[in-house]
């Protein structure tokens, strides 16, 4: 049996289930939870909308950086990082060599209904046309979600234990650590 790595960072547009799925996880494998967004308002003493008012996205992405680096140099752990994180390649190289990489994934309408039933505010959604800023980034992250993702997981219709369950197979069924799918 395979051992499971030391490192699992989950990715995925907001409303995916990265931070529900990634507390459960953490919890089933007796790890520590790095939540970036939470770090990132720890290392900044403000909430994230307030760091993006300040020192716009390129100020927030240099702290997610920072943070991430912190985060993944920790194992083991489970990271929930931000919809976002792939958008800088240095973020990419990180993750795609240092962990395990699962992407979350549900239809646009689908993580719609999750951010409001939370009722979350994001920067990059607020406005008019949250489904059309939600399908923009899609288009605009997608293949950086595939570069680096071991395996994509649809978090349409399935709990967070399912979820979690289907991760740890996954896992242990990977041919090695640095398989990439096609």
């Amino acid at each position: 049996m395979q051992l499971l790595p030391t490192i699992i960072a989950l990715i995925g547009l907001s409303g995916s289930g990265k931070s529900s799925v990634s507390r459960a996880l953490a919890t089933h494998l007796g790890w520590p939870l790095h939540d970036i967004d939470q770090l990132i308002e720890q290392a900044a003493a403000r909430p994230i909308p307030a760091i993006f008012a300040t020192v716009g996205e390129a100020g927030f992405r240099d702290i997610e950086t920072s943070v991430l680096q912190t985060a993944i140099a920790e194992p083991p752990a489970v990271i929930a990082t931000g919809a976002g994180i792939v958008v800088r390649e240095t973020n990419r190289a990180m993750l795609a060599h240092q962990a395990y990489v699962v992407w979350l994934d549900a239809p646009t309408p689908r993580l719609l209904e999750r951010l409001r039933a939370h009722d979350e505010v994001r920067p990059l959604l607020a406005g008019d046309d949250p489904a059309g800023r939600l399908e923009a980034q899609r288009q605009a992250r997608s293949a950086w979600y595939a570069e680096i993702a071991h395996v994509r997981i649809d978090t349409s219709h399935a709990t967070i234990d399912e979820l979690c369950t289907r991760i740890v197979e996954a896992l242990r069924q990977r041919p090695h650590a640095s398989h990439r799918p096609e």
